[in-house]
C-alpha cells in the first residue's frame, strides 16, 4: 500500500465501518507486543524501551508499552516532543498509561543535550521500540529529530519499528535525510509500497504484519471512504 492507501483504508475503517480509531490503535498496538513478547520468549529479564513521538504511530507506542507491562516485562517510556501536542486515540492511551502509573519521560528534541539525555534513559536497555514517525511523514526529518535517530542507529540494543522505521518514506523506501535501521518491522494491514525499493531493507528488517481487525481485501477503495477522520 502507498501513504494516500493506507489513510483511505484507515478513513474507510472507521467511516465506512464504523470502528473507532482507538480501536485500531488498540489492536495495532497489541499486535506489536505480542510479536516483540514471541521473539524474546527464553529471553531471561528483557529491558525495553519504547520511544514515542507526539502523532498516532506514539499512540501505538503506548498502546504497546500497556501490554508489555501487563506481562511484567520491564518497560520505559519516552516521548519526544512536546506532551501537549499528544491529542486524539493517542492522547488517550497516554492518560490510560499514566493512570496506570507508569512513568512516561518527556524529552525536548530541540534542547542542546538531547542527544546525550536520550543515550543516558536507554542505557542498557536490550530492545529499542520506534514509535516516533508513522506512513504519513514526507518531508525531511529535522535536525533535533535526526540526532535522536543517529543516537537509536548508534546503541547496541536490537529496534522494532512500528509500521515503519521512523524516517523512511512510506512510498519511495527513501530516507527522509535520516531513518531508524530496525531489525525487525511490525507493519499494519499492508506492507508498504517503499519496503520492496532496494536498499529498504537495511532499515525495515524483517517485515511482519500485523492485522488492525479490519482487513484490506475487505477494502473496494470507494471514494466514499476518501473523506472525513483518518488514524494517521
Amino acid at each position: 500500500m502507498t501513504r494516500q492507501e493506507i489513510r483511505d483504508f484507515d478513513a474507510y475503517a472507521i467511516n465506512s465501518l464504523g470502528v473507532p480509531g482507538v480501536v485500531l490503535m488498540e489492536n495495532a498496538g497489541r499486535g506489536c507486543a505480542e510479536f516483540l513478547l514471541a521473539e524474546l520468549v527464553g529471553r531471561k529479564g528483557p529491558r525495553i524501551m519504547v520511544v514515542c513521538g507526539a502523532g498516532n504511530n506514539g499512540g501505538d507506542g503506548y498502546v504497546i508499552a500497556r501490554h508489555l507491562g501487563n506481562h511484567g516485562i520491564d518497560v520505559t517510556v519516552c516521548l519526544v516532543g512536546n506532551p501537549g501536542r499528544v491529542a486524539g486515540d493517542a492522547g488517550i492511551n497516554l492518560d490510560v498509561l499514566e493512570k496506570l502509573g507508569r512513568h512516561v519521560d518527556s524529552l525536548d528534541p530541540d534542547s542542546d543535550d538531547a542527544a546525550n539525555r536520550f543515550r543516558s534513559l536507554a542505557d542498557g536497555r536490550d530492545v529499542i521500540v520506534d514509535a516516533l514517525f508513522g506512513t504519513g511523514l514526507s518531508g525531511p526529518v529535522r535536525n533535533c529529530y535526526a540526532r535522536v535517530i543517529g543516537t537509536i542507529n548508534e546503541l547496541p540494543a536490537k529496534v522494532l519499528a512500528v509500521d515503519i522505521p521512523s524516517g523512511l518514506d512510506c512510498d519511495s523506501g527513501r530516507p527522509l535525510g535520516s531513518a531508524v535501521k530496525a531489525e525487525w518491522t511490525v507493519t499494519f494491514a499492508a506492507a508498504k509500497k517503499g519496503f520492496f525499493a532496494a536498499g529498504a531493507s537495511q532499515y525495515t528488517g524483517r517485515v511482519v504484519v500485523a492485522s488492525i481487525g479490519v482487513e484490506p481485501a475487505d477494502f473496494t477503495g470507494s471514494p466514499v471512504c476518501r473523506s472525513g477522520k483518518r488514524r494517521r
